[in-house]
């Protein structure tokens, strides 16, 4: 009654609903390649097969060599070698059936995961550091993956090990197939502390794993903050901090699991020589053969490692099952919206026309409750460059973000117009329409020709190059070693700020949208290339509208419209 009363309580916790909500999600990728799992568990029951075959071959053969059946001993000797070397080439196909869907699968999570990030709404992705992303997305995917191709077939495989083990026992003595089962009883006693530790346990070495992955992306990402005001020594200690509570956390748990092996393993001792002393016993009377006392010492302790190995499922289970709830709380945060698309469609075909910006009465409120922008009004037509300044932190940036579908007013509306009245709600959708140089160094690892092309696939090396003088970076780019095929490291590593925002200016410019939104993207740039970079910005398209942030006055002189933001108040100024 007291342990029917705990699984009630369980289910009304939502535990178990939980783990079968997660065990469904993992295997929804296990029923693409049922055909090669089913394949697995009948290679492996196979396999299970010829190894118990084998210890009873082994039994006859020992009564054989003994004295009992002599006749035998050659046929029985063929068949043993036949069993093991069968034994092997099943366990040869598991490991290799095994690789390839562990890998498969392994991908496929992972793409599924990385694409659901990529088209996740933004701001619901603020709960996540990016460190604890890559951490679900590389070791949670990898234990899910092996726990999918692994779970079930283990478990059928052990199953079959254990009744088998069992059947042959009880059939040549049953009482020593009772006593074979003694350590069951607390084994599933034991077990049930160690689900509910397992849980808990992974659960937090999860978290932690996370924590300190992120804190060292974050470090990386950076470095140059870090050495600039000396900070190693204060991140070197944070490390060691988190490194300590890792080793807490695990040696805590690591502890539990000893004593819980060692009072098992001194349950199953005991059994062992129970067995021991029984066949020792039966020997000794005369009921049974010398064959069938090393029988039942192998089977007793085949029984004995199937039973253990069914409650060892469990635990991996959870582990398995957790790594899969946090997968699945990315995998079910809310999508971008895309919104009018048939509007969208047709203000693609007169895209070339120019297309204006309109926000009216527009509130934007973030998710944690601050208000940037309070019934703010902005407009910028096709051909004109706006200006938007303000103080920094009022709300430039979030206005950028408006413009890019990556967040969405509260109320009010964000449009885009286009030529016989065409008119579309901003949302991810409306993205094509836009060329984007945001705030700090966005030029990726890889070449030159590669980051720029990241716009424009089919760009050739002609368009790359008046792409980049547009941008007042071919000056300095023809004289590098390779050219637009000169490698660049990670954030740019091997420019200067000023070059690599001209290459994100130049790359903007080569992606030839209707709208330029330029963040700041001229504040590492001296008066004379900015004024340079905004009259050939001017003059790539007279439909093209140009918006930018900024606080230079040089940029302000040729603007034809300014809007200021301040105090949660947009106003157009001039």
């Amino acid at each position: 009654m007291k342990m029917l009363k705990k699984i009630f309580e369980k289910i009304q916790e939502g535990y178990l609903k939980e783990m079968y909500e997660e065990t469904c999600w993992m295997y929804q990728y296990a029923k693409r390649y049922w055909k090669s799992i089913c394949f697995y568990i009948v290679s492996g029951v196979l396999g299970t097969c010829m190894g118990l075959g084998g210890s009873v071959l082994s039994k006859h053969l020992i009564d054989a060599v003994t004295g009992v059946q002599k006749s035998r001993i050659g046929l029985l000797a063929v068949l043993i070698v036949s069993m093991a070397i069968g034994n092997i080439i099943s366990n040869a196909i598991i490991s290799r059936i095994s690789a390839r869907i562990n890998v498969v699968v392994q991908n496929e999570i992972q793409a599924d995961i990385y694409n659901k990030v990529i088209y996740t709404d933004w701001e619901s992705l603020h709960e996540f550091r990016s460190g604890d992303l890559l951490n679900r997305l590389t070791s949670d995917a990898s234990q899910v993956a092996s726990s999918v191709i692994g779970w079930i077939p283990n478990m059928i495989t052990k199953l079959v090990q254990f009744i088998g083990a069992f059947a042959i026992i009880f059939y040549y003595d049953p009482t020593m197939a009772m006593i074979a089962l003694l350590s069951a009883p607390v084994t599933i006693f034991v077990s049930r502390f160690l689900v509910r530790r397992m849980r808990t346990y992974n659960k937090e070495m999860r978290e932690i794993t996370s924590n300190l992955m992120s804190f060292q992306n974050d470090s990386f990402q950076n470095l140059q903050t870090v050495k600039a005001f000396g900070l190693m020594e204060l991140f070197e200690d944070k490390l060691v901090k988190m490194q300590q509570n890792y080793k807490d956390k695990m040696m805590d748990y690591n502890r539990f699991s000893v004593y819980t092996s060692s009072f098992m393993s001194i349950v199953g001792m005991i059994v062992s020589y129970i067995c021991f002393g029984w066949s020792v016993y039966r020997l000794w009377t005369g009921h049974i053969t010398t064959g069938t006392m090393l029988m039942f010492l192998q089977m007793a302790n085949s029984l004995s490692s199937a039973f253990s190995a069914l409650i060892q499922v469990v635990p991996s289970a959870i582990n398995a099952a957790t790594c899969a709830g946090r997968l699945m709380a990315i995998s079910e945060l809310d999508k971008e919206n895309i919104l009018d698309e048939a509007s969208v469609g047709k203000l693609r075909k007169y895209r070339s026309k120019g297309v204006s910006v309109r926000l009216s009465k527009v509130d934007v409120i973030y998710k944690e409750g601050n208000q940037v922008i309070c019934k703010g009004d902005f407009q910028a037509g096709k051909g004109e460059i706006v200006a938007l300044i303000g103080p920094s932190g009022e709300g430039k940036t979030t206005l950028v973000r408006i413009l890019l579908g990556l967040i969405y007013p509260s109320s009010g509306t964000a449009e885009l117009l286009g030529e016989n009245g065409i008119r579309c709600r901003i949302s991810s959708a409306t993205r094509e329409f836009f060329g984007y140089v945001p705030q700090g160094n966005t030029v990726f690892a890889g070449t030159i020709a590669e980051n720029m092309r990241m716009v424009k696939c089919d760009a050739t090396d002609e368009e790359i190059i008046e792409a980049l003088k547009a941008g007042c970076a071919w000056e300095f780019v023809k004289q590098l070693p390779g050219g637009i095929d000169t490698m660049i490291g990670e954030h740019g590593c091997g420019l200067s700020e000023g070059q690599a925002q001209r290459i994100s200016i130049a790359r903007a410019i080569l992606r030839d949208a209707p709208v330029l939104l330029l963040d700041e993207a001229t504040s590492a740039l001296d008066i004379a290339t900015e004024e340079e970079v905004l009259k050939n910005i001017v003059r790539c398209g007279k439909n093209k509208t140009c918006i930018v942030t900024t606080h230079r006055p040089s940029v302000l002189s040729m603007s034809d419209h300014i809007y200021r933001i301040s105090e949660n108040h947009l106003e157009k100024v001039k």
